[in-house]
């Protein structure tokens, strides 16, 4: 089986909602599980290829775009905040063999403190 597959499946697998951004913010990948989340439970329809920013308040845009800053300047993952469900939203960069970034993915835990 080749990589790019099983990557895939792996990610499928994950139980939270991942979905890889390019740096114009531009969405490139939904595993299942972000797939549910903005399609069926937000409404949201063919989001592959949009804008990430235009699924998100002002307040969670400022936030995106300032975390996607620091993630330029060779951050490490970022602590969005905890959404609705109870869950820490994080924003993690994806960088080349070069450590040049190509992108960041959006990803959500649960949230164990009280």
């Amino acid at each position: 089986m080749e990589k790019e597959i099983i990557l895939l499946h792996i990610f499928d697998s994950w139980p939270y909602p991942i979905l890889f951004v390019d740096c114009n913010h531009i969405i490139r990948y939904m595993n299942n599980p972000a797939k549910y989340h903005y399609y069926t439970e937000k409404g949201y329809k063919d989001l592959i290829g949009q804008s990430l920013l235009e699924c998100h308040n002002e307040q969670s845009k400022e936030k995106i775009i300032e975390a996607f800053e620091k993630l330029k300047n060779h951050g490490s993952d970022i602590f969005i905040g905890i959404s609705v469900k109870n869950l820490r939203m994080y924003i993690n960069p994806v960088r080349d063999e070069e450590g040049e970034l190509i992108g960041y993915f959006e990803r959500f835990e649960l949230n164990l403190q009280k």
